[in-house]
C-alpha cells in the first residue's frame, strides 16, 4: 500500500475538548475547525450512518484529526478506543489525485478496505494495515474547495 502525498495523522478520544486543548498547549495546533459528521458508510460490519465530532488542525503542513465517536455505525473507532479520556493514534491519512485510480488500485493490489463512505465534495476509503503497520490508513480524494475549506495549503 503506498503512502504517497501523505498529509494527516488521525486520534481517537473519549474527551473531545481535553484532546484539542492538549493538542493546543502543548503539539502547536493553533485552532480546530470542529465539524459533528454522520456520512453513510459501508462498513465490514454493515452500512449506515457513522456519527462523530471531528475537529481538523494544522501544524505547518500536517493536520491533525481528533475524532471523538458518537455512534450509528462508527465501530472502525471504537473498537480501538481505550478506557480514560487520552487521546490514542488512530490512522495516517494520504489524500489522492484520481478516486476511480485508487479504488482499482485497492482491488487489483487486494488492499482490506474496512470502512468507505463520503460527502459532497470528499470520498474516503479506510485500509486495514494493523498487520503490517499496527494502524488503519486511510485514504482521501477532496476537491479543491473542500481542501481549502479544511485548511489545505
Amino acid at each position: 500500500m503506498k503512502m504517497n502525498n501523505f498529509f494527516q495523522m488521525a486520534y481517537i478520544t473519549r474527551d473531545f475538548e481535553k484532546a484539542m486543548a492538549t493538542f493546543k498547549e502543548h503539539h502547536g495546533v493553533d485552532d480546530f475547525i470542529v465539524l459533528s459528521i454522520d456520512p453513510e458508510v459501508q462498513t465490514k460490519w454493515g452500512s449506515g450512518k457513522l456519527y462523530a465530532n471531528v475537529a481538523l488542525g494544522w501544524v505547518d503542513n500536517l493536520q491533525i484529526e481528533l475524532i471523538e465517536p458518537k455512534g450509528g455505525l462508527d465501530n472502525l473507532y471504537t473498537e480501538g478506543l481505550p478506557g480514560g479520556d487520552v487521546p490514542h493514534f488512530h490512522h495516517v491519512c494520504m489524500r489522492v489525485p484520481d478516486w476511480n485510480a485508487f479504488k482499482a488500485e485497492a482491488e487489483r493490489e487486494g488492499w482490506p478496505i474496512v470502512c468507505e463512505g463520503g460527502v459532497p465534495g470528499v470520498n474516503f476509503a479506510y485500509i486495514d494495515a494493523r498487520d503490517r503497520l499496527g494502524h488503519y490508513v486511510e485514504y482521501m480524494w477532496m476537491n479543491d474547495e473542500m481542501w481549502a475549506a479544511t485548511g489545505g495549503k
